[in-house]
């Protein structure tokens, strides 16, 4: 009768290694999974970015037209971002911008693009990071140039006076966010 009550020990403990090594196998493969999804969400975490950037970026872009235009037959770029938050040359103060947005890339102010007269004012501005887009195609049709760039930096937000060409098809460059391509 003592031999049977010692035998299943033996067995106990083959029982327990079995059970360790499922458990070390179940880690293995739970860690496995988490990389895979850290991944995904990085991926649609930068995805989300862009298209933040490419709102924001509008939107300045917008904003440097809207100033330009609101004083005919003074029309000039802004000296600075200030300047499209409250337009010091209208007795009101008028905003051509809402708020001062941050680059959702870097989450650092954007880079000016500036003309190249002695004024140096404000036509546009960029992203200062050199990470690769995700996005290489399909952008609305006043980012031409933002096709097959390799970074962030690449794309430039600005507002260019319109052509004789632009003038006579009819096409002013702006259209609201979510309309088009």
């Amino acid at each position: 009768m003592r031999e049977k009550i010692r035998n299943p020990k033996p067995e106990i403990r083959n029982a327990s290694g079995f059970t360790y090594v499922a458990l070390l196998v179940a880690i293995v493969i739970l860690g496995i999974s988490m990389g895979a999804a850290g991944k995904y969400w990085s991926f649609v975490m930068q995805r989300e970015k862009e298209e933040e950037l490419l709102f924001r970026g509008e939107q300045y872009r917008l904003a440097i037209e809207r100033y330009y235009r609101a004083l005919p037959g003074r029309s000039a770029y802004p000296p600075g971002i200030e300047e499209l938050l409250k337009d010091s040359r209208t007795p009101t103060g008028k905003r051509h911008l809402r708020q001062a947005y941050k680059d959702p890339i870097t989450g650092e102010d954007f880079e000016v693009v500036r003309d190249q007269t002695k004024l140096n004012r404000i036509t546009g501005v960029y992203s200062k990071s050199d990470k690769e887009p995700l996005k290489k195609t399909g952008f609305p049709e006043q980012y031409p140039d933002f096709e097959n760039k390799k970074a962030y930096n690449e794309w430039k937000f600005v507002y260019t006076l319109p052509t004789a060409t632009t003038l006579a098809t009819g096409q002013t460059g702006t259209r609201p966010r979510g309309t088009g391509p």
